[in-house]
């Protein structure tokens, strides 16, 4: 065994002294704990981005409110409300410009480092950041460069998360019902967003520097849990890769693994003093065979340390050494990529407009106060959880992921312009309509950073190369965040001329996004209906 967490090797022995005769799907078990810990960590890094989006009503108050008492503002965030914005708005694009430049980067060293301490060392230092944000509340810090490192640095060790998670939960994970495993799976980012805003709101009136400290905690406290338990590869403990990956594998490479295993015999019998002429070429190949299934079924550890150096001299099989990481063109070439990078680069900049921006337009544009609006805006996110599990479950069944976010697109547009208009009439109708919007806003947005980059990046252009999902999961989340970094900016300064001025932009942000799928949608129509000519001729 390579690279078994500590946390894993503590319950291997556990296991094998209390429970001697214990058996079951090794396979099953450790896809669910990948899954399981991936979820957990991209929940920590999304629910540490939300606090400042919750402390802006604070740091500038809406002195209109009568409701609250104390109505001074933190410098450097005072001023008038334009003059505020203008300093959220650059540092909002602080973290997302830093975060959508060292993104790039942060794929190729993902591909190039060992995945499981990437994700710990990354988790760790945006906890450290992130606490450093509200230390500026306890230590009187009112330097308004201050806060634009700390959210620089904050970004940059932000970028350890998606192409971190992504290429790990490529490694265990097929393309059976990706789509749907991806959508729900994908709910991390809204569940973050939601315990972000709850855990940020219940200090933010009080001390909003605990609304800093705390998320910092728990994301530093979830890197030290992926240090201990997170298994990178299903061939660091012997499992199977997921089924389509290693029957690819096995089509390209098991002619290469009989020639070797040939050698083996054949040099081993030349050398020998024997006078056998037995061939037991066939006998190694069927102890192949049985090694892998036991490998699968068996939790029995003991086992799997006597046959390590077997589990070695397989491991041209399981996972050819071979492949080479893909460069940044090479990647780009890929189909589709580009196209769904630059829709992304619309579709996440209206998705983190709302995400940075939503909970100070309700403090202004109703009565609520800062807690109160930091709590509704979890609607938003409650939507995005049910759009990705529902653009999954339709791009599953359909397998047309570019025109199931199209169309998702087409309905957002004058669903926003709707919520602008009338959101502020009743509690219901803003309930309503904001669920609506979250859902066909962040329905896009998740199935094409998840199951379309998954996809993308290990298409059959590719010929069964696993390294170049990191990639291309950088490259569409990279150029997405871009827009991420550009929406919020452009909408604190649009604030100025009003909130209808913000939402115009984010209509037409998404009219730009599915012009750019407009040709993968024009492919996707035609391959459905020669599949469909085809399956009435047969």
């Amino acid at each position: 065994m390579r690279d078994i967490p500590v946390g894993v090797q503590f319950l291997q022995t556990v296991t094998d002294k209390s429970c001697p005769n214990f058996s079951c799907n090794r396979q099953l078990w450790y896809r669910t704990s990948v899954l399981v810990l991936t979820y957990i960590a991209y929940t920590c890094y999304h629910l540490s981005r939300k606090p400042l989006s919750v402390a802006k009503a604070v740091l500038h108050p809406n002195c209109t409110n009568t409701s609250r008492h104390d109505c001074s503002s933190w410098i450097p965030f005072n001023g008038t409300d334009a003059d505020a914005a203008e300093v959220f708005g650059e540092l909002d694009s602080a973290f997302l410009f830093s975060y959508a430049i060292a993104m790039f980067a942060s794929g190729f060293i993902a591909e190039r480092f060992n995945l499981r301490y990437f994700l710990s060392l990354g988790m760790l230092l945006s906890g450290i950041f992130s606490y450093l944000f509200g230390l500026a509340k306890v230590y009187n810090i009112h330097n308004v460069m201050y806060f634009l490192l700390v959210q620089v640095a904050a970004g940059i060790c932000q970028t350890t998360g998606w192409p971190g998670v992504i290429a790990v939960l490529g490694n265990w994970c097929g393309k059976s019902k990706r789509g749907l495993t991806f959508g729900i799976w994908n709910s991390h980012t809204s569940v973050g967003n939601i315990l972000g805003s709850l855990i940020a709101a219940s200090f933010v009136e009080t001390d909003w520097s605990l609304s800093f400290i705390y998320p910092g905690l728990i994301i530093a406290l979830g890197g030290f849990l992926m240090f201990l338990f997170l298994v990178v590869s299903p061939t660091d403990v012997g499992c199977y890769l997921p089924d389509e990956d290693r029957n690819n594998a096995t089509s390209t490479h098991q002619r290469k693994f009989n020639r070797s295993l040939q050698n083996q015999v054949a040099n081993r019998d030349s050398s020998s003093e024997s006078d056998s002429e037995v061939d037991d070429t066939d006998i190694i190949i069927g102890e192949q065979d049985f090694l892998i299934s036991a490998y699968t079924s068996s939790c029995d550890f003991e086992v799997q340390r006597r046959n390590t150096e077997r589990v070695h001299l397989l491991r041209d099989y399981v996972a050819p050494q071979h492949e080479v990481a893909i460069g940044f063109f090479g990647a780009c070439k890929i189909p589709g990529v580009i196209e769904f990078s630059l829709s992304l680069f619309f579709s996440k900049l209206v998705s983190y407009t709302f995400l940075y921006w939503l909970p100070l337009y309700l403090n202004h544009s109703t009565s609520m106060g800062a807690t109160d609006s930091a709590d509704f805006s979890i609607l938003f996110d409650v939507g995005g959880i049910i759009g990705s599990i529902l653009a999954g479950s339709i791009s599953d069944y359909t397998n047309m992921s570019a025109t199931t976010c199209t169309g998702m697109l087409i309905l957002a547009i004058p669903m926003m312009g709707m919520y602008q208009i009338l959101g502020s009439t009743s509690l219901g109708v803003n309930i309503f309509l904001l669920l609506i919007v979250g859902l066909l806003v962040n329905g896009p947005y998740t199935l094409i950073t998840t199951a379309v980059s998954a996809d993308l990046g290990t298409h059959s252009s590719l010929e069964g190369n696993a390294k170049a999902l990191a990639t291309v999961a950088a490259i569409i989340d990279g150029t997405g965040s871009i827009g991420a970094a550009v929406g919020p900016l452009l909408a604190g300064f649009l604030n100025v001329y009003g909130w209808e001025a913000v939402f115009y932009m984010l209509m037409v942000s998404d009219v730009l996004a599915l012009l750019f799928l407009i040709r993968l949608v024009k492919h996707e129509v035609i391959k459905c209906r020669q599949t469909r000519r085809l399956a009435r001729i047969e």
